[in-house]
């Protein structure tokens, strides 16, 4: 076996990709409409926002970074947004107004981020576990604490929007939403920002050591700023997406759906410790918590357990990583002490 396919066999995303396919022939084998085109476009359904979430925090966590707050800002910023639509009587049939508006206000938020942790040096967990809480505060009580059904047209509209539609033999209506196109191509464009750009590199350099990082000549606060503003801008877009998917702005939903999304990202392979990562390793993990989410009560588990088997799915994932950085760690010494002696 060459040494080449070994690395790709013993890589986090070979082994996920292995998992969900075991995880699908069990649940297949339970239930026929598993393997049917209606289930994948219902998973894809349920992960595009969730993916958009999971890239922000991908960032994040491959810095060496951890953000909890990316939840509170997109609810926030995609209320908001239908806040404003409504009291300044803005142009309810315009899908662009309230996405530009959400995103600029993730961004906003994401500069408050930034301004903790790169300006005040704050640890990032402390930094984004607190701004969330004023975050949701300021909202509930400056910008509104009641639910809206009567959101802008063009976001209700929007809801069902699908680029593939058809019947079924069974009679049920399948359907694959035309957001699939630009969250691909949002998907592509994160690769290429992290792979191929002087800030992609820049941000797997600060995963790997704050002060290796300055040695390199990387300004670790100009990196940090724009990492918190481009994840607050896509945490911005998830939010107002989710609004038109649901066709509704309650200003207390999605708070505490971190963990799916931060367990989605390291079961894909992102290093807690930060440094490394992937977008095809997030995207796998992204599919894989909504395939256990979506179908655990075909096996037979109660949808109670949903939340329980996502918190060991998570735990799981930190518990290989870190046996796996022991390994590493036990071996550098051994050819530390080879060389001394």
């Amino acid at each position: 076996m060459s040494i080449n396919l070994k690395r790709l066999l013993r890589r986090n995303e070979t082994v996920l990709l292995v998992a969900i396919i075991i995880f699908s022939l069990i649940i297949g084998s339970r239930s026929t409409e598993f393997f049917t085109v209606a289930n994948l476009f219902d998973i894809l359904r349920s992960s595009f926002v969730q993916l958009i979430f999971a890239l922000g925090v991908l960032i994040v966590i491959v810095s060496g970074g951890i953000d909890v707050s990316f939840p509170i800002v997109g609810i926030f910023a995609g209320y908001a947004a239908v806040v404003i639509m409504q009291k300044f009587e803005l142009n309810s049939e315009s899908l662009f107004i309230p996405i530009l508006l959400a995103i600029l206000i993730g961004v906003l938020l994401g500069g408050v981020n930034a301004v903790a942790i790169a300006g005040f040096g704050i640890p990032t967990l402390i930094a984004t576990l607190g701004t969330a809480g004023v975050f949701r505060g300021v909202m509930l009580s400056f910008v509104g604490a009641s639910f809206i059904s009567d959101i802008p047209i063009a976001l209700d509209e929007f809801s069902t929007a699908d680029l593939i539609k058809f019947e079924s033999e069974s009679g049920f209506l399948v359907r694959l939403h035309v957001l699939v196109i630009p969250v691909a191509i949002i998907t592509i464009f994160v690769h290429l920002l992290l792979t191929r750009t002087i800030f992609g590199r820049s941000v797997y350099s600060l995963g790997g050591g704050v002060e290796a990082t300055r040695r390199l000549g990387i300004s670790v606060k100009r990196t940090q700023i724009k990492i918190y503003l481009l994840v607050g801008g896509l945490s911005g877009l998830a939010g107002i997406l989710y609004v038109s998917l649901q066709r509704k702005a309650n200003p207390y939903d999605l708070a505490g759906s971190e963990l799916d999304v931060i367990a989605a990202v390291v079961l894909g392979g992102a290093s807690i410790m930060g440094g490394y990562g992937t977008v095809f390793g997030t995207v796998l993990g992204v599919l894989f918590i909504n395939m256990i989410k979506n179908n655990l009560i075909l096996l037979g588990v109660s949808s109670s357990w949903q939340r329980a088997a996502v918190g060991i799915l998570l735990v799981i994932g930190i518990t290989i990583q870190a046996i796996g950085e022991n390994k590493r760690n036990k071996a550098r010494r051994a050819l530390t002490e080879a060389e001394g002696d």
